[in-house]
């Protein structure tokens, strides 16, 4: 199968409207969001030894808070840190949903149960204990 196009290049063909300034390199109304994310620092394509600002224009404003952010998170260093993150957080989420199965009474003792089943299962054992005490 063959791979879809860019969908930024069905708007290259479009006209600009009257009084925009076609130098930019997508049309108006597309996101920046879109466009491939700048090289890291040290990873120009540059001329070698030339600093950062002679290779490309300075920026007019200071990015965003948030446009700081997103590019952060499109790190590899970022995503990779995260994803091991996420793993530990699952991981921890998993062994107190064991710890929780074991101490629950089923017949037979060794039935697999999902997660919800393990939730009602102990809402309904802990209320049968407090009936027991409160008797």
């Amino acid at each position: 199968s063959e791979l879809s196009p860019d969908p930024r290049d069905q708007f290259q063909a479009l006209p600009s409207p009257p009084g925009s300034v076609p130098s930019s390199p997508q049309p108006p109304g597309i996101s920046s969001k879109l466009s491939p994310p700048e090289p890291a620092f040290g990873a120009s394509s540059g001329a070698p030894g030339l600093p950062r600002a002679a290779e490309e224009p300075a920026r007019k404003e200071p990015l965003s808070r948030e446009e700081r952010r997103r590019r952060r998170r499109a790190t590899a260093k970022y995503r990779t840190a995260h994803a091991t993150r996420e793993r530990i957080r699952v991981e921890a989420f998993n062994v107190a949903f064991a710890e929780l199965r074991r101490l629950l009474p089923t017949l037979p003792p060794d039935k697999k149960l999902s997660k919800i089943e393990i939730l009602r299962l102990a809402i309904c054992y802990i209320s049968y204990l407090n009936h027991v005490l409160d008797v």
